[in-house]
């Protein structure tokens, strides 16, 4: 299969349902000749890199938006860094957004593809997006990712501040410069302690934000929770009002059934009384009947 072409089928076996991406992925080995067994290497992504890879296919300006936005805040943070000039709270403010805008994109396409986003993919799609751009191919993730923070950043040194001479040099004024303002000294030492308290305060920036990740995450945990022990304390007391009414229910049934049982005991009494009266009258009546045919006058 020619390299453009296997592509192209890669491409796509990434944008299947994810149910779909196995059998696909061995359907294309088999085909691919000596390329098989790379592509039966290919792992199918968890859920969150599964849905992050459907943003790039299907809604590529937010990803655009998204990545354009990351690598704007990276570059404030190189330029502070490196002494520049760079205003790193307006572009991570950018940054913030753009990730918010794709994560509802994201989740709105796992809610359309039919699976229900749990808090835990919630958190690792967030987590993925934020960590864009990645080293893997765009569209192709195999793993979901974890920001690396400002550690990205520790590839770029800190820029020295100008060297100080052993000795000042005496003034020498020419004739050139004689009516043109010096430029102001730079205090070399000042400015690289400026240029550590900026990567200080960079690093407290990323602490904090993945502290309030963490604990926006712990948040919905126990809210969840939360409504979980409501939910079941609200279904308790369901049980024992239907438990509280069965029970009456059943006390009326009983009252009923002692009522209708001292009925019955007076009805058979009553029965016994008359079966008695009856066989007294029967008797009574034979006896006449065998008087009279004797010829005997009843008594």
């Amino acid at each position: 299969m020619a390299s453009r072409a296997l592509e192209t089928e890669i491409d796509r076996l990434y944008q299947l349902p994810l149910e779909e991406f196995t059998p696909a992925r061995n359907a294309l080995a088999k085909k691919a000749g000596s390329d098989g067994a790379a592509i039966k290497a290919l792992t199918k992504p968890p859920i969150a890199a599964w849905a992050v890879n459907q943003l790039y296919w299907k809604h590529g300006d937010i990803w655009n938006e998204l990545i354009a936005a990351a690598e704007n805040a990276q570059k404030a943070h190189r330029a502070v860094l490196a002494g520049r000039a760079g205003d790193v709270r307006a572009a991570g403010k950018v940054h913030d957004e753009a990730v918010e805008k794709a994560l509802r994109a994201t989740l709105a396409l796992l809610a359309a593809a039919g699976h229900p986003a749990t808090d835990a993919t919630k958190h690792a799609v967030g987590t993925t997006l934020r960590a864009l751009p990645a080293g893997e191919p765009a569209g192709r993730l195999r793993r979901a990712l974890q920001p690396a923070g400002f550690e990205m950043l520790s590839g770029f040194p800190v820029a020295p501040g100008p060297a100080r001479p052993s000795r000042p040099a005496p003034d020498r004024p020419s004739p050139k410069s004689a009516d043109t303002a010096a430029p102001p000294k730079v205090d070399a030492k000042l400015l690289t302690k400026v240029k550590h308290e900026a990567a200080s305060a960079a690093r407290a920036l990323r602490d904090a934000e993945t502290a309030a990740r963490r604990e926006e995450f712990e948040q919905v945990r126990t809210e969840r929770e939360e409504k979980r022990a409501a939910d079941a304390v609200e279904k308790a007391r369901e049980a024992v009002a239907q438990a509280e009414a069965a029970l009456e229910h059943a006390e009326d049934a009983a009252r009923n059934a002692a009522e209708m049982r001292k009925a019955a005991a007076k009805r058979a009494v009553d029965a016994q009384e008359a079966l008695t009266e009856a066989r007294d009258r029967a008797e009574s009546a034979a006896a006449d009947l065998t008087a009279i045919e004797k010829g005997r006058m009843p008594g």
